[in-house]
């Protein structure tokens, strides 16, 4: 099953100025705009973050919209940067569609976001470094 054209949220290495923006991202997106993803916390990786979903936090990031002709390109891009594969248990993420609030006028857009894959979550609930700001570019 193909998945649904959603926009992606990104939250670390993939926001504007960070390491994996304009590897991944320059040329092939059309739109960048600030949200935030309600439901969430955002853990220290080390060196890159994880988002976990947890009621009463919130991530801020960046949807992402690409341009149509690359989009299936992106798609595979951003599932090997995340070695994401549908379906496999050894999965660091899974790839999950959720609502994210965009910044500019608060209306909610669904889009695809990198969580952490359930065995990663236990680890990081257990011992985890938690980002309270929930904003990567501010972590330190």
């Amino acid at each position: 099953m193909t998945p649904a054209r959603l926009p992606f949220f990104v939250y670390g290495t993939l926001r504007p100025g960070e390491a994996n923006h304009d590897l991944f991202l320059r040329g092939r997106i059309r739109s960048e705009e600030p949200g935030r993803l309600t439901g969430a916390l955002l853990y220290d990786g080390p060196g890159y973050p994880y988002v976990v979903e947890e009621t009463g936090g919130e991530v801020k990031g960046e949807l992402v919209t690409p341009w149509a002709d690359a989009y299936a390109e992106l798609l595979v891009a951003l599932d090997e940067l995340e070695e994401y594969t549908p379906g496999d248990p050894r999965n660091l993420y899974e790839r999950v569609a959720r609502e994210v609030t965009r910044t500019a006028d608060g209306t909610a857009v669904r889009a695809w976001v990198y969580v952490a894959a359930p065995s990663v979550t236990v680890r990081l609930r257990a011992r985890g470094k938690l980002i309270e700001s929930g904003d990567w570019l501010s972590r330190r």
